[in-house]
């Protein structure tokens, strides 16, 4: 049997699994999402109210990295779903946390994908807000910050790491969530550049 590529487990993901949410409009579906200021990428990412990180392991792939990718994505997305060739199955449920999901990809013998979900994902319970705020662009953290009734600090000269803070210290994590697919939808130019392979 052939190994599976990345790029076709990320195809199949797209037209079979995240179809649907592409052409909601307060979805955004983007590829090789930089996270921690491009510490590391996830595969892809559905954000929609909740941040969901999709990794995707290939047949081709080896599972090497993973324990460290999962201890930077458990930082900063609220919930994780390993997507896998079969024969990395069970090596890596014995790999990623409780609420991380896993989905099984398998090539059939025309090369069609079929999925299997294995586990389905739940909330993180160890996410970090400073963490999560770290996906919004400075401008962005500035106009969130902005938002908030605070006493003028001159925000506008503030480095980015302090409108981090400010952000996870006045708002929850689920008001951060909700204010970054808002505020990224304002990068046409990025959100709409052809994804990565």
């Amino acid at each position: 049997m052939t190994a599976t590529k990345d790029i076709e487990i990320r195809a199949a993901l797209h037209g079979k699994r995240l179809n649907a949410l592409r052409s909601a409009p307060d979805t955004l579906v983007i590829d090789e999402l930089g996270l921690s200021h491009a510490k590391v990428r996830i595969d892809v990412a559905v954000i929609n109210g909740c941040v969901h990180g999709y990794e995707i392991k290939s047949g081709l792939d080896t599972l090497e990295r993973l324990p460290n990718q999962i201890e930077l994505y458990s930082q900063c997305l609220e919930k994780l779903t390993l997507v896998c060739a079969p024969r990395h199955t069970d090596k890596a449920l014995a790999v990623i946390p409780d609420w991380c999901g896993l989905l099984e990809a398998s090539k059939g013998p025309r090369g069609g994908f079929s999925f299997k979900t294995i586990r389905k994902a739940s909330v993180n319970p160890e996410i970090n807000a400073v963490q999560l705020a770290h996906l919004l662009w400075r401008p962005e953290a500035l106009q969130l910050v902005s938002r908030l009734d605070l006493p003028d600090k001159k925000i506008a000269k503030m480095p980015r790491k302090e409108l981090y803070e400010i952000i996870a210290t006045h708002l929850s994590v689920k008001q951060i969530t909700t204010a970054i697919p808002e505020l990224m939808q304002l990068r046409q130019a990025w959100r709409d550049r052809p994804a990565r392979a």
